[in-house]
């Protein structure tokens, strides 16, 4: 386990799960040691290619908070400074999040334990599968105390549920249950709170059956295709199977099937 102060590092065979680790707190996406500290998780889970999956949750009752409206009131922290100041804060502070998460490549999924609000709606979209506890909560809150989505919110929501959906979400500043979360494609599924680490890692261990660098490959290529032409993802998808075909992970995943498929005629 790494020796950090703020977030909890645990490692089973190919899988991470990351906890944030401010319940006093609400986990607010706030203070420079919280985000050092993930920014640096996430970018130790890119360099070791034996690291699978990713799952991201909370510690507590909530998911995160969002900002931490307390230092947004006394002007402190990050919020502390004239408007220049402010717009420099968020670049070398809390926008580290989502460009850490975008040159992940990893397979993440957010286990949302409760609220996930304002920001921290923003950090379980950064993850590419979502599953919430029965508990969990989710507004883009933003608009409601003055502010615009300032660490990715415009980016990640209009590609998860759609453009229009997203325009109603970050201008009502409405609170969803997870159900209704489920309906809109937020999350991928909803399950029994007591459930839903224990679903998390039936996911990991589901996905990390696969080969580690095609997993990397396949989420590359999905991200790359969402801003692409389909000539562009063509051309690139053409040279990550170059690759692919010449890897003994596909060779070895070959030769475990011509053996199945021997054997089943061998029976015949």
């Amino acid at each position: 386990m790494m020796n950090y102060k703020e977030i909890l590092y645990e490692r089973k065979d190919s899988i991470v799960l990351l906890t944030l680790n401010r319940p006093d707190i609400r986990n607010a996406l706030t203070g420079q040691t919280l985000i050092d500290e993930l920014v640096d998780a996430l970018a130790r889970i890119q360099e070791d290619e034996s690291i699978k999956v990713l799952v991201l949750t909370g510690s507590g009752s909530a998911f995160s908070a969002g900002g931490n409206i307390k230092d947004m009131h006394a002007r402190s922290g990050m919020f502390s400074g004239d408007p220049q100041t402010v717009r420099e804060n968020y670049r070398s502070e809390i926008q580290r999040i989502p460009r850490a998460f975008s040159r992940l490549d990893v397979p993440a999924i957010a286990a949302v334990n409760g609220p996930a609000v304002g920001a921290g709606l923003d950090l379980a979209a950064m993850c590419d599968i979502r599953i919430a506890s029965e508990h969990a909560r989710f507004g883009e809150t933003f608009v409601a105390v003055g502010l615009i989505p300032g660490d990715g919110g415009s980016y990640f929501l209009p590609r998860i549920v759609g453009f229009s959906k997203a325009c109603e979400l970050i201008f009502t500043c409405r609170m969803l249950d997870a159900q209704e979360a489920l309906r809109i494609g937020l999350v991928s599924e909803v399950t029994p709170h007591e459930r839903l680490l224990e679903r998390c890692w039936e996911l990991a261990r589901e996905i990390a059956r696969q080969p580690a660098r095609t997993l990397r490959l396949a989420k590359r290529l999905l991200y790359l295709s969402q801003g692409a032409t389909l000539d562009e993802v063509l051309e690139v998808s053409a040279a990550y199977q170059a690759l692919c075909h010449h890897s003994h992970e596909h060779r070895e995943a070959l030769e475990a099937l011509l053996a199945r498929i021997e054997a089943k005629e061998k029976k015949s």
